[in-house]
């Protein structure tokens, strides 16, 4: 009789664990209609018209590559081109750069300046678009405050090019690496350098033999994450340079609006599926460095 007992409390049990697990479902019920909304059938229609081409004379459509293939050649090969050369260029550099910033913050004792700093940082990695290419506009421009009281226009120097676009991107990007950086030098254990001390290590061979190869799979990953946020940058590019720099974000915009080619917006279409697969590569790249780093630093 009580095993009898035992069984029917054990059935009872699982039975309402199993009621309170089905509300939890049902929450997320909402987020993955949002979620196919909001990106499965963009992404749906970007496919559809990525292999679509329409007749010109019929207006009949048929499915086909050739948009791929246009948007592998010509002007589009060269925006594309530039979008990857323009968003490595300012990874690395931003990476570079955010590395010794962010182990300035971490090192340093004044709670009060990390939390300056992180906050600070947190601000600036969002700020882009419009606003971010009027205030570098009004700084460093042709007419800017500082191009005109050091005299940068003599030296050459010009904001809209590729390099001034790479100094604009820098503004955001290296807030953002020391914001993925610092919890990968916060898993660094105190331990390590000492025992790195102790055999008589200095601080440059901890940091070659120890402390950079923990760190690897997260720069790398930061690395990657950067490339991605410069790639997809269209706003800022678009208000400050236009088509002076090719650029695969302007490419679509100006396929979109016919500001080039007259019906080429599925050629758009084509060009922002190659972005998708680019950002999926990203991605690949990207997750597996970040588990990766999580499981040295977590040990």
């Amino acid at each position: 009789m009580t095993a009898t007992l035992t069984r029917a409390d054990v059935a009872s049990a699982a039975s309402q664990k199993r009621r309170r697990r089905a509300p939890g479902w049902l929450a997320v019920v909402p987020l993955l209609a949002f979620t196919a909304v909001a990106f499965g059938l963009p992404a749906v229609a970007m496919l559809n018209g990525a292999f679509t081409v329409k007749d010109p004379t019929s207006g009949a459509s048929s499915y086909t590559g050739q948009n791929l293939t246009n948007s592998l050649q010509g002007p589009y090969l060269t925006a594309l081109i530039g979008s990857v050369k323009l968003s490595a260029i300012s990874a690395v550099i931003a990476a570079l750069l955010g590395l010794p910033l962010a182990q300035a913050v971490v090192s340093s004792r004044s709670r009060a300046l990390r939390d300056a700093v992180l906050t600070a940082s947190g601000v600036l990695a969002n700020f882009g678009g419009v606003p971010l290419a009027f205030a570098f506009v009004a700084t460093l421009g042709n007419a800017g405050v500082l191009t005109v009281h050091l005299g940068l226009a003599d030296h050459g120097w010009s904001l809209y090019s590729f390099w001034g676009l790479v100094l604009v991107y820098l503004y955001f990007l290296i807030p953002l690496m020391v914001l993925t950086i610092t919890p990968a030098l916060d898993g660094l254990r105190g331990q390590w350098r000492e025992a790195a001390r102790n055999n008589g290590a200095t601080g440059v061979q901890y940091w070659r033999f120890v402390a950079l190869p923990v760190l690897a799979p997260s720069l790398l990953g930061g690395l990657v994450l950067l490339f991605g946020s410069a790639f997809a940058a269209y706003a800022t590019a678009a208000a400050m340079v236009g088509s002076a720099v090719p650029l695969v974000t302007l490419q679509i915009a100006d396929a979109i609006s016919g500001n080039v080619l007259v019906g080429q917006e599925n050629v758009a279409l084509a060009l922002s599926l190659d972005m998708v697969l680019v950002a999926g590569l990203v991605m690949a790249v990207y997750l597996p460095l970040q588990r990766r780093s999580a499981r040295w630093l977590d040990a």
